[in-house]
C-alpha cells in the first residue's frame, strides 16, 4: 500500500503547467509544503498533520517528482509561479510556504518573486544556488557530487542512473538521515518506485541542471539588483556536529533576508522526517509570530 499523510485529502490539481498531485488537510490559514530531493510530498507525512491542527496545509508533489506531471521547464522562477499558481487554483491568494532541500530553492524563489503571495518563508538544509556553487571548493565538495553529476548537460546521468537507479537514489535515502526508521521501508520503496523511471530520472536532472544555468542567473541579477525578501524567514539546518561546513547558514541566508530567525536540529538532512516534531513547532511558531 502506498504511503500517504495521515487524515489528508489525496487529489490531482490541473494547472497551466500540467497536473499536480496534491495532500491536503486542516483548517485555518493556508500553508505550502515543499518537498526535496528524492522524495514526494510524502516527506511531510509526519509534520503535515502537527500543523494541520492550526492550517490549511497543502502538499503537493513538484513537477516531474512523485505523481506530478513533468514540466517545460524546471527553472525555479517557473515551479515557483506553478506553485502560486496551484494555492490560488485552491483558493488562496496569500500563503506561507516552507520547503526543504530542492522545495526550499523553490520557496526561496516563490519569496522573491510573489511577495504579494508569499507572506512567510521557511528553507530546511539548503541555500541558495549561487551561494552554494561558491562554497563547493576542493574535498569539501566531495560530499554534493550528485549537484556536478545530475547537472551534466548530456543524457550521460539519465544513462548513468538508468542502470541501477534504486542503488543511486537509494545511497541518499540511506545516508542522508541521522535516526533509525526515519524513513521506514515501505516509504523508502515509494521514493525508490517514483524515481526510477525513465520520465522521473530526467526530470529530476533538468531539475540540477536548472540550477547549475538559469537559477544562477537569476539569483545572479538578484543580488546585483540588491533584491532581498520583505517577508519573515526561518532558515533551519542539521547540526553538523564535528564536520565543519564550508559556509556559515546565518551568514549566508542574513544577507537574502533581513527579517531571519534561525533554527538547527538535531537531525541529518532530511529534517521533515529525522525530527517532525520540532519542524513543526518551529514552522508553527513562524507562522504565529
Amino acid at each position: 500500500m502506498t504511503p500517504r499523510i495521515p487524515g489528508f485529502e489525496l487529489h490531482d490539481v490541473p494547472v497551466a503547467a500540467g497536473r499536480l498531485r496534491v495532500a491536503s488537510g486542516g483548517d485555518g490559514p493556508p500553508v505550502l509544503l515543499l518537498h526535496g530531493f528524492p522524495q514526494t510530498h510524502v516527506a511531510w507525512r509526519a509534520v503535515a498533520p502537527l500543523l494541520a491542527e492550526r492550517f490549511r496545509v497543502v502538499c503537493p508533489d513538484l513537477p516531474g517528482y512523485g505523481a506530478s506531471t513533468p514540466a517545460a521547464s524546471y527553472a525555479k522562477r517557473t515551479t515557483a509561479a506553478t506553485m502560486v499558481a496551484l494555492m490560488r487554483r485552491l483558493g488562496h491568494e496569500r500563503f506561507a510556504v516552507a520547503g526543504h532541500d530542492r522545495g526550499a530553492l523553490v520557496a526561496f524563489r516563490a519569496a522573491l518573486d510573489h511577495p504579494q503571495a508569499v507572506d512567510r518563508v521557511a528553507v530546511l538544509d539548503v541555500i541558495p544556488t549561487i551561494d552554494m556553487w561558491a562554497a563547493l571548493q576542493g574535498p569539501g565538495g566531495v560530499f554534493a557530487f550528485h549537484l556536478y553529476l545530475l547537472a551534466h548537460p548530456t543524457d550521460l546521468p539519465e544513462r548513468m542512473i538508468a542502470a541501477d537507479p534504486d542503488t543511486f537514489f537509494g545511497h541518499f535515502l540511506d545516508t542522508w538521515t541521522r535516526h533509525a526508521g526515519a524513513i521506514p521501508a515501505d516509504v523508502r520503496a515509494a521514493y525508490l518506485g517514483a524515481c526510477r523511471t525513465p520520465e522521473a530520472i530526467h526530470a529530476i536532472c533538468e531539475d540540477y541542471r536548472a540550477s547549475a544555468t538559469v537559477d544562477v542567473e537569476h539569483e545572479t541579477a538578484d543580488r546585483q539588483a540588491g533584491r532581498r525578501i520583505g517577508a519573515p524567514v526561518l532558515a533551519m539546518w542539521q547540526d553538523p556536529g564535528d564536520l565543519v561546513l564550508p559556509f556559515d547558514p546565518e551568514e549566508v541566508w542574513s544577507s537574502w533576508a533581513p527579517d531571519l530567525r534561525t533554527r538547527v536540529l538535531p537531525g541529518g538532512h532530511f529534517l521533515p522526517e529525522d525530527c517532525p516534531e520540532e519542524v513543526a513547532a518551529a514552522v508553527t511558531d513562524l507562522l504565529t509570530a
